[in-house]
């Protein structure tokens, strides 16, 4: 055979291969075309992602060289379950729940007066013999008894009661903050899950992108370039998977910590709850965080405890009077000698313009805080929730548009440009940039709705009322 014959041959063999490759990119294109579009759709119909497949998060694992508990299959994880679970067994909230009683307890002890005090006494007795003198040596009991001036005890019965108020409120708030708290966490793992599942068909891609460069650039068809871009983004890619599974893993340990269950509960596949449609006026929502939120229920009851600790204060200045009952006997030639006694006395606020006085001055500040700290609460939850309702409305109006607008037209150009490529009319590097553009879009939807979720859980927390219907309370 000629030089010529093999040179013929060889031109024909590569352009086989070439054949055979692009043919082969171009099926497996086609097919994560379709997955993308199985996998996406849910979120752009109804806000919901599906449950992160066992086999698709191994596979990722299994990429990045990183060690991870395998998810079951027979469990899933919704948010119904892990606000049952911060409701059950968060210390936090269990902790809050202890307080509220514990306050609640020194309600009745502050509307009863101070205890008696009984004394036994034996007087005029000789020393060292300790016997009574003959004249003069007596037993005696005595019962004491201080009774504050009336008001008082009203007083202090009404700011223990605002207190326990207080306090339960308090509770209360701290039960929907840590919901909060929890259903950040329960979005951010489902969000860092559900986008590892994209970068894991990204960085396929991106090896079989490498794989048809470095065979085209072997038969002279193809460019170095082309190789050398194609393993840089495969390092890229493999960054950003490690990346995002580190985010899973703290999200799910901070996750366990406030939902106070064992980590590996939470290797389940998770389910999102579906959002209100609608959004109602942020006027409705101000007015339902003002009237219904805990914190500043707590904050009216400290300030209606504080008006009853200057109440008091100011009565500080009148005497309480103390009465008192004693009874004495000795012992004569004739029998024995009974006798009885009776007493009254006040306490004398001698010093009461150093004492008296500063406590009525003490109250009458903490009374002044506690109206300021009061307003200070309604003036940031107005301004939380419409910081947060701003969020939530870009949030909604983004997803939105990326459902109905930016992710189809995205993959709409991306089949374009595959056909394109299989006319020759494009080079295949720019189906790889349409393509990673769409999961890119993907993976922005994805932290669009768990943006939206995070944002639900805040108003929830503000308003003290549930506004996402939860999908179950079991599992």
């Amino acid at each position: 055979m000629t030089w010529l014959a093999r040179r013929r041959r060889a031109r024909r063999e590569a352009e086989y291969e070439d054949r055979r490759f692009k043919a082969s990119i171009s099926r497996w294109v086609g097919a994560c075309a379709m997955r993308a579009v199985g996998i996406v759709m849910p979120v752009i119909a109804t806000s919901t992602v599906p449950v992160v497949a066992n086999a698709q998060v191994a596979e990722i694992a299994r990429k990045t060289s990183r060690t991870t508990t395998l998810l079951r299959a027979d469990s899933t994880v919704d948010l119904g379950w892990v606000y049952d679970a911060v409701d059950r067994a968060s210390p936090r909230v269990r902790a809050a729940q202890a307080l509220a009683r514990a306050t609640a307890a020194r309600v009745p002890g502050a509307t009863r007066p101070p205890d008696p005090e009984l004394q036994f006494g034996m007087m005029n007795y000789l020393i060292p013999r300790l016997t009574p003198d003959p004249t003069l040596g007596m037993r005696q009991v005595q019962l004491m008894q201080m009774w504050p001036l009336p008001g008082k005890l009203r007083a202090a019965g009404s700011a223990a009661r605002a207190r326990a108020e207080a306090a339960e409120a308090r509770a209360a708030d701290v039960r929907w903050d840590a919901r909060a708290l929890a259903a950040m966490a329960f979005y951010e793992l489902w969000s860092s899950r559900a986008r590892q599942v994209i970068a894991g068909e990204s960085r396929q891609l991106l090896g079989d992108v490498a794989a048809v460069a470095r065979a085209m650039y072997r038969v002279g068809d193809g460019r170095q370039a082309d190789v050398l871009r194609a393993q840089v983004e495969i390092a890229r890619m493999d960054e950003e998977i490690i990346r995002m599974q580190a985010m899973a893993e703290a999200a799910q340990v901070r996750l366990a910590a406030l939902a106070s269950v064992p980590e590996r509960t939470l290797d389940a596949s998770m389910v999102l709850p579906v959002f209100p449609e609608s959004l109602p006026p942020r006027a409705s929502m101000e007015s339902l965080a003002l009237t219904g939120r805990a914190m500043l229920a707590a904050g009216e009851a400290m300030v209606r405890a504080a008006a009853s600790d200057a109440q008091l204060a100011r009565r500080e200045r009148w005497p309480d009077l103390r009465l008192g009952l004693q009874y004495g006997e000795r012992k004569m030639d004739m029998g024995t000698d009974r006798m009885g006694s009776a007493m009254i006395g006040a306490s004398l606020p001698i010093h009461a313009r150093y004492r008296q006085a500063r406590m009525r001055d003490e109250a009458a500040a903490m009374s002044a805080m506690a109206e300021f700290e009061l307003r200070d609460m309604q003036n940031e939850t107005r301004a939380r929730v419409a910081e947060v309702y701003a969020t939530l409305a870009r949030a909604r109006r983004l997803a939105t548009l990326y459902r109905t607008t930016i992710v189809p037209q995205a993959d709409a150009a991306a089949m374009s440009s595959l056909a394109s490529y299989r006319t020759g009319a494009i080079d295949f590097m720019a189906v790889l940039d349409n393509r990673m553009t769409v999961n890119r879009y993907r993976e922005e939807l994805l932290a669009l709705v768990a943006e939206e979720g995070r944002a639900w859980a805040e108003i929830e927390m503000l308003t003290n009322r549930e506004w996402v219907p939860l999908v179950g309370r079991s599992r």
